[in-house]
């Protein structure tokens, strides 16, 4: 499950790499627990191993071992965290080994998603099953526009149990004594296995029927984005030469972009390291207020002696008149979880002090082109987030972020994150990264461009507003309480 996802994109083998753990938990129930867990140390550690790209953090001033102690801390607590999901998953499935296979697959669906919604609702969470099909099967994505990623996950939790259960019920059948080659054959092709490549086949027709559905893109109503991709490496972006070459780039890249008639112009997060008070002081205000065309800029906002991590919204007369604050932040990178657990351990391995507060959890953002999505970098993976303000009346996505501290597989997940989000909410979204990779998805996740990496970009594209409401921006998450409950009256029927 681990090779899923970007570097390597193996996304087909989701369907089939839980089958195994199934098959362990269900026949071997007093010994699924280690299996269970050392399955999801696998599959989260592989997927999240991006994470040792913050080492060596010298340019925020840790020195180089306790750096590298911090990067494995940070690693080894996010496997072990997924770990205890799948462990959670493994204790509660071994009570339904003496189940029929058919309710053991609905209520291990069922459990298997409400893990996920239970573990998404906090702030350590990035790795669903549902992203291991982004950005390559965008069929099956299109389902998440019923009841957001879990529609995913369901299927292909069910998928894997099907096949599971088809080859517990062919191990039974040979452990009967079934000698004549026919019978084997029945018990490897049996109801289970046909079962789970119906669902297979059928869940897919039904994402291409979604996914053909044509985009209604009134001329009128089109507004063309451009966005800034800086390239400025974090080793540099807090001294005078990073501030110096984000002055000058994003400046230019502004100019540049306003003289190509845009509507607008985006800018990762943090793009000016500087607070909301000094932006006016600086030459890109100057540029907005002559060429007119309002900005989106990535900065730092203050409440009391914290600060935050916002979006400004600049008007064509260089004013501040939106602002979005960061509301899911980067655990032990932004703010230290279980902080009277944890804080004393990560204050011995790094000198810095934690000040970065979170945002409101529900925020809208209003531009003078009408109400927008916001997403600021981990935000991404956080479906509520964009289905809220889908639901709140934003027309299109913005996403600004800034990955430079990582490697390409992770800005490569970070897209297929935001893909996700755009089909769900059916909404056209401009991404805006430090160093790669920015781009333009259409609300079908189609990629429309998308940058190079580490390097100094500017790009427009025409987008369109959008105020459609999909299943699962109307009502939310409502397939997973739906399953659980089919999965107890199941439990009293059998």
């Amino acid at each position: 499950m681990g090779i899923t996802v970007a570097p390597i994109g193996a996304w087909f083998c989701a369907w089939f790499a839980l089958a195994p753990l199934w098959v362990l938990v269900v026949k071997y129930t007093q010994k699924s627990l280690p299996p269970a867990f050392l399955w999801a140390i696998a599959y989260h550690g592989i997927a999240l191993s991006w994470i040792t790209g913050i080492h060596p953090m010298n340019w925020l001033g840790v020195p180089w071992w306790p750096s590298l102690a911090i990067t494995i801390f940070c690693w080894t607590f996010i496997s072990l965290w997924g770990g205890i999901l799948v462990s959670l998953w493994a204790i509660l499935m071994v009570r339904l080994d003496k189940q029929k296979p058919w309710l053991r697959v609905l209520i291990g669906t069922a459990l298997w998603c409400a893990l996920e919604s239970l573990w998404s609702s906090g702030s350590l969470w990035w790795s669903s099953l549902s992203y291991t099909q982004s950005p390559h099967n965008l069929v099956i994505l299109h389902l998440g526009q019923l009841s957001g990623p879990n529609t995913v996950t369901a299927i292909i939790v069910a998928v894997n149990g099907l096949i599971a259960e088809s080859w517990i019920y062919f191990c039974t059948q040979r452990r009967r004594g079934a000698k004549e080659e026919s019978s084997l054959t029945k018990g490897f092709v049996n109801g289970y296995l046909v079962a789970g490549f119906s669902l297979l086949i059928t869940s897919h027709i039904l994402g291409f029927i979604l996914y053909t559905q044509p985009l209604t893109q009134n001329p009128d109503t089109a507004l063309k984005i451009g966005i800034i991709q800086g390239n400025i490496p974090n080793q540099i972006k807090l001294l005078p030469e990073g501030f110096r070459r984000a002055i000058t780039g994003y400046t230019n890249g502004y100019l540049e972009l306003a003289n190509q008639g845009v509507d607008g112009v985006l800018t990762p997060e943090g793009a000016l390291p500087l607070y909301e008070r000094n932006f006016k002081n600086t030459p890109f205000l100057d540029a907005i207020k002559e060429k007119g065309v309002i900005a989106w800029i990535g900065g730092f906002g203050e409440r009391g002696k914290s600060y935050t991590n916002s979006l400004f919204g600049i008007n064509s007369k260089g004013e501040i008149t939106s602002r979005y604050d960061k509301s899911k932040l980067v655990p032990l990178g932004e703010y230290i979880p279980f902080e009277k657990i944890l804080g004393a351990v990560i204050q011995r391995l790094s000198p810095l002090d934690e000040h970065q507060v979170h945002g409101a959890a529900n925020q809208v953002f209003d531009t003078p082109l009408g109400r927008v999505i916001v997403g600021i970098c981990y935000e991404s993976a956080f479906s509520e987030k964009f289905r809220y303000q889908a639901f709140q009346g934003g027309q299109f996505i913005l996403s600004s972020s800034n990955d430079a501290h990582y490697t390409a597989a992770m800005a490569d997940q970070h897209h297929a994150q935001d893909i996700m989000r755009a089909i769900e909410t059916d909404r056209w979204a401009a991404r805006a990264t430090n160093t790669g990779y920015s781009a333009f998805v259409d609300p079908h996740g189609r990629t429309i461009w998308k940058s190079a990496y580490n390097t100094y970009e500017t790009h427009a594209e025409t987008i369109y507003p959008r105020q459609t409401q999909t299943l699962y921006v109307r009502f939310g998450d409502w397939l997973m309480p739906l399953l659980l409950v089919l999965g107890v009256l199941g439990w009293f029927m059998k």
